[in-house]
């Protein structure tokens, strides 16, 4: 899949190339064609009212008359040698009337690098006029068509590259939600079984110490199997005490922590912090971090679970003393499939950042982490 979007990426990118490329050629060569018929029309202009000017009152002025009429499109602006302005052609009359507008547009055309038509003075030979003239509008559009073409192509291939990804992301989610829910029903027969194996052995005598912690880790297993029931399902979410859910957690994760570690939950002196949350959900998400904590510890270290709230939401760090993230690994760490461990398959991250993103609607992320002191987890629920 990987392979196909990228293969795609390319197509993309290459038939964008091609369109950009064969519509700017094509624009260029239609504006250098519009541009010469312009001076053309100019240089018409000029020679019809110079004819207008000279002849006689008898003489036939009608075709210089509509060839001077007729252009109604391209700027000219009259100036004499010195480049005095003149008279001009074509602006607009309102904005005209501000002898500084009239001489901003003299410098745009002269800016066009259109060479200006000459002509001699029809009062005095010895003196000539020149005849300035910018674009009409038609060759603007042509102009920055190319442009509006590439906007509107790179549009589409970001429109597309982003359906693409939207739809290769909703197939990993079904993908995933498919496993979880097989995973949960493939645990669902032998966790059954065992709960009647140990319901036998409470039947005897002196199982009592085995059966408690048979019990315990069967529950355990039930818990499992229905964490990953609930992923791809709208969980339901209940207003719980999130002091003693992380509590009971933090006391399960210290039970089964080997080596030297010790823990700290600290909720500001208060004994209730409520939430709406998946308890099974939110349990797996902290129980998570917590492990990652203790790889990163190796035996030895620190794990504090701070729970702070305001108006607005409830924030829950969880800071360890281990050997801490590189910052180029920082914002891969919630990707499927990283891992610095020798074991695992890199998930658990990825799948705690869907249960407080997708169905708490809250926010995971890396709040501090320096190499060889350790991490901090920030997980923000919204009340």
């Amino acid at each position: 899949m990987f392979r196909q979007l990228l293969n795609w990426k390319t197509l993309l990118a290459l038939l964008a190339i091609l369109i950009a490329s064969g519509t700017i050629i094509y624009s260029q060569y239609l504006a250098r064609k519009i541009a010469k018929e312009e001076r053309q029309k100019v240089e018409q202009w000029v020679e019809a009212s110079k004819y207008i000017i000279n002849v006689g009152p008898d003489a036939d002025i009608t075709f210089a008359a509509r060839i001077v009429t007729e252009n109604k499109s391209i700027p000219i602006i009259e100036t004499d040698e010195n480049d005095s302005i003149m008279s001009h052609n074509n602006l607009d009359s309102a904005k005209a009337e501000n002898p500084s507008y009239v001489e901003k547009k003299l410098r745009q055309f002269k800016g066009l690098n259109h060479q200006p038509i000459e002509t001699t003075d029809t009062q005095d030979s010895t003196r000539r006029n020149r005849y300035y003239y910018g674009e009409s509008r038609l060759l603007k559009e042509v102009r920055y068509y190319p442009i509006v073409q590439l906007g509107i192509v790179t549009l589409f291939i970001i429109i597309t590259i982003f359906s693409i990804r939207s739809s290769y992301r909703s197939i990993q989610n079904q993908v995933w939600a498919g496993m979880a829910k097989e995973t949960a029903h493939q645990l669902g027969t032998p966790v059954s079984s065992l709960e009647g194996w140990v319901e036998m052995l409470k039947e005897g005598s002196g199982n009592e110490k085995i059966v408690q912690e048979l019990e315990k880790d069967v529950d355990r297993l039930r818990l499992v199997s229905d964490r990953f029931g609930k992923i791809g399902s709208t969980p339901q979410l209940e207003e719980i005490n999130l002091v003693s859910q992380i509590n009971n957690m933090v006391d399960y994760m210290r039970k089964r922590a080997a080596g030297k570690i010790s823990f700290t939950v600290d909720a500001q002196g208060k004994q209730h912090v409520i939430s709406r949350v998946s308890a099974p959900l939110f349990d797996w998400v902290i129980e998570n971090l917590l492990k990652n904590s203790l790889d990163a510890m190796e035996g030895k270290g620190k794990i504090t679970v701070t729970i702070n709230e305001d108006k607005k939401a409830v924030y829950i760090d969880i800071s360890d003393t281990g050997k801490g993230i590189s910052k180029q690994n920082t914002a891969e760490v919630f990707k499927p499939g990283f891992t610095t461990k020798k074991r695992g398959w890199g998930l658990g991250l990825s799948l705690s950042r869907r249960i407080i993103e997708q169905y708490h609607k809250g926010e995971i992320f890396v709040k501090q982490s320096e190499l060889g002191k350790g991490t901090t987890f920030r997980i923000v629920l919204k009340k």
